[in-house]
């Protein structure tokens, strides 16, 4: 029976046309895209960190014997431009799989294809929950916390400190700012029709979002969730500081909370904004002696000296790429796609250098999420500092 499953398993790899390593027997071939350009390209830092990580491995003997190729392409936050790279990682290089793919729509635009072609979509960067289908979509798998689940957290924040609260929803149009908007209602209940006083939302094409702002100061709201990304963080920052607007409560999500989309805000106007993580802040002095920010910043000093440790992209690649590691190393012998998945949904209680303390990393055949606990966070005007107990969407 096991070599029948074996030979099984093995016509399934042909028909999905690939092999078991893509690029010869000593080499796993990873792709990826990220926006390199555009209004988004903050985040290329993830892919330079991840590019510098897998270096260092092949520097220590590779994986299980095996060194890693692993080329990340510039799709500038553009779904057709994804759909492009896509295809040339898949069908001109040859990749194993996908990992860490940045955005809900580029992502959206190479499921279907990459799903078709049985090739692994693994922890795409995007809280979108379309991700964690493994009936529909079994080779797609989220690398970050839902959405949903981070708005359902801040939800419950402003019922416990501000339970009368007047809240202003900003939100980008699509499903990003979708799922966290749902998430938020769920969670406020029947509350919800009371207590949100006004919401707009915002075109990723728009220039400015100064008139959606100017309407949710003129509803009265004390309250401000800005469910923005990229450059909108910075504008929103600035602009209800601008505008003399001054919510007691103040959030936006963990993807838009990077130094580096804060700092053309102004760090002052940032001061009191709340976020929420699952990593620890690795400017935080109180991990100044914790291992695996010790082995974080003796990973960036030798392979990235030069990169500003402020800026939190560059944990959040290092800390996707302990991960991916994690999955790796458990597929021994084995870099069959199949296999990969299979290790990728069997992760039971993992820690990883940079995840905060209380939270670790499960998964299951039927549960795809590997992430659902997170902490909420606040801005010193210096960095990011943890408040409360770790959470879960529950």
């Amino acid at each position: 029976m096991k070599l029948a499953a074996a030979l099984i398993g093995l016509s399934l790899l042909a028909l999905a046309g690939g092999s078991a390593h893509a690029g010869g027997s000593d080499e796993i071939r990873i792709g990826q895209t990220l926006p390199y350009s555009g209004p988004a390209s903050g985040f290329g830092a993830i892919g330079r960190t991840q590019e510098a990580f897998f270096e260092k491995i092949n520097a220590e003997g590779g994986i299980n014997g095996r060194k890693v190729k692993f080329i990340t392409l510039d799709d500038a936050y553009s779904p057709p431009k994804t759909v492009e790279q896509t295809r040339k990682l898949v069908e001109q290089d040859e990749v194993l799989m996908m990992f860490g793919s940045l955005g809900t729509a580029t992502n959206s635009a190479v499921q279907r294809y990459l799903n078709g072609k049985k090739v692994p979509q693994l922890f795409v960067l995007s809280g979108a929950t379309k991700w964690a289908d493994p009936q529909k979509y079994p080779w797609t798998m989220p690398g970050m916390a839902a959405y949903e689940s981070e708005g359902v957290v801040y939800a419950k924040h402003v019922l416990r400190t501000k339970p009368g609260a007047k809240i202003a929803i900003l939100s980008q149009n699509d499903d990003f700012g979708r799922d966290y908007v749902a998430g938020f209602k769920r969670a406020l209940g029947d509350k919800a029709a009371s207590m949100i006083v006004a919401e707009q939302t915002y075109e990723t094409s728009a220039p400015t979002i100064s008139s959606q702002l100017s309407t949710l100061k003129a509803s009265g709201a004390d309250v401000l969730f800005g469910v923005v990304l990229g450059k909108f963080t910075s504008q929103m920052i600035k602009g209800v500081a601008e505008i003399g607007w001054k919510p007691e409560l103040f959030f936006v999500p963990t993807s838009a909370s990077s130094i580096s989309f804060l700092e053309p805000a102004g760090l002052d106007n940032a001061v009191g904004l709340i976020s929420s993580s699952n990593q620890k802040d690795t400017m935080d002095p109180q991990w100044a002696s914790d291992p695996g920010v010790k082995e974080y910043f003796a990973f960036m000093k030798q392979y990235m000296p030069n990169a500003d440790l402020s800026n939190s992209n560059y944990g959040a690649g290092y800390h996707y790429a302990t991960l991916l590691m994690t999955v790796l190393k458990a597929c021994k012998d084995d870099f069959s796609r199949e296999n990969i998945m299979r290790q990728a949904a069997s992760l039971k209680d993992v820690k990883l250098p940079l995840l905060l303390p209380g939270i670790a990393v499960s998964t299951g055949p039927d549960d795809y999420l590997p992430f659902q606990q997170l902490q909420l966070r606040r801005f010193n005007g210096k960095s990011w500092v943890g408040f409360g107990d770790v959470l879960d969407d529950r």
